[in-house]
């Protein structure tokens, strides 16, 4: 086990720390718990091929549709995309669905434009599979199917367990639809890695950003999702303003600001997609920003287990994300548990 620098007084009594921790037997009971219900879906949708998935989420939640959608496309070649919520509760405007899947993730269940979005989705002919901590939420109502994302009670107003259980039954989901037997056989060792990587020492990164006013996060396909998670956790944690960037997307402009000393952290990825971060960390390095690189196994990165297989290896690096940003909140006098304007549950329309 990795020797760990002292946390800052008061930082493992938090909400956000101890539900943090508690991710890896969320995910261990969630994958035995939805295995059936999953084997199901998956029979169902080799049966009848969705034309193309939908995700619907806001915050934490669009992140892991992020995720799903590049974990559907390239395992599965379907077509995913992300549908905006307002399309339906505030422009009224009709769309069709029809033999699509639609995916839904919430923690509470209960946000309006949510709900607006996934009752005009099923009234329009979509499968909506409600991926959902609160079983008993109104969206579990309207749901086809609903996915218990199994993190039990969250209070923390910064969600970190049940965006982790949310990765896990997507990831489970994906394995089971595309009958990937490594990453089925993979899946069980998850729980493991997750608890390996809770106790991961990313200091480095917390002395890096003690009093940094701006960063980047950037990661390529489905280590995307895990750049705008840290990206989102680090604003509301932190208080520091973080964008969220594709290592391609990020050449192609926003690199103009990433000048001397501007922190920058990658996300390195164990699939074809890692070129890419690497070529970006190449030529952000030569600009002058200072580099932060979670993963790779190299000296000088911050380290994260290596993953039972490729496609859960973002899964790791946000539960290490999530401890090292409690400390971090505290090393620039914040408590992630008291938020000045956040709330668990957001009604937007």
């Amino acid at each position: 086990m990795p020797s760990l620098r002292a946390q800052p007084a008061g930082a493992t009594a938090t909400t956000m720390y101890r539900e943090a921790a508690e991710a890896p037997h969320c995910v261990e009971d969630q994958l035995q718990r939805n295995a059936a219900l999953l084997a199901a879906l998956a029979d169902r949708l080799r049966a009848h091929p969705p034309a193309a998935m939908v995700t619907i989420g806001r915050g934490s939640s669009d992140h892991a549709a992020t995720y799903a959608r590049y974990l559907v496309e390239t395992r599965l070649g379907i077509l995913a995309s992300s549908l905006s919520p307002s399309i339906f509760s505030v422009f009224n405007s009709p769309l069709s669905l029809r033999d699509m899947l639609c995916l839904v993730i919430s923690q509470s269940g209960r946000s309006p434009d949510l709900l607006a979005a996934a009752s005009a989705a099923r009234d329009s002919g979509a499968i909506v599979v409600a991926l959902v901590n609160d079983q008993n939420s109104p969206l579990a109502k309207i749901a086809s199917i609903v996915l218990p994302q199994g993190a039990g009670p969250e209070k923390s107003a910064a969600a970190t367990k049940s965006f982790i259980t949310s990765l896990s039954a997507i990831a489970q989901m994906v394995a089971l639809w595309s009958g990937d037997e490594a990453m089925q056989a993979a899946l069980p060792q998850l729980p493991s890695a997750l608890a390996e990587a809770w106790q991961e020492d990313w200091s480095p990164c917390r002395d890096m950003l003690r009093t940094a006013d701006h960063l980047y996060t950037i990661g390529r396909g489905l280590h995307l999702a895990i750049a705008q998670e840290a990206a989102h956790k680090l604003k509301e944690t932190c208080l520091i303003h973080a964008e969220a960037f594709s290592s391609a997307e990020v050449l192609h402009g926003p690199n103009e600001l990433a000048g001397e000393g501007f922190p920058v952290l990658l996300f390195r990825s164990e699939d074809a997609g890692d070129a890419s971060v690497q070529e970006a960390a190449r030529r952000l390095a030569a600009q002058g920003a200072s580099l932060m690189i979670a993963g790779g196994g190299e000296k000088g990165t911050l380290p994260v287990p290596r993953a039972p297989h490729p496609t859960l290896a973002p899964i790791l690096q946000i539960q290490a994300i999530y401890r090292m940003a409690n400390a971090l909140a505290f090393d620039r006098g914040h408590n992630p548990d008291r938020p000045r304007h956040v709330q668990k549950v957001t009604h937007t329309v």
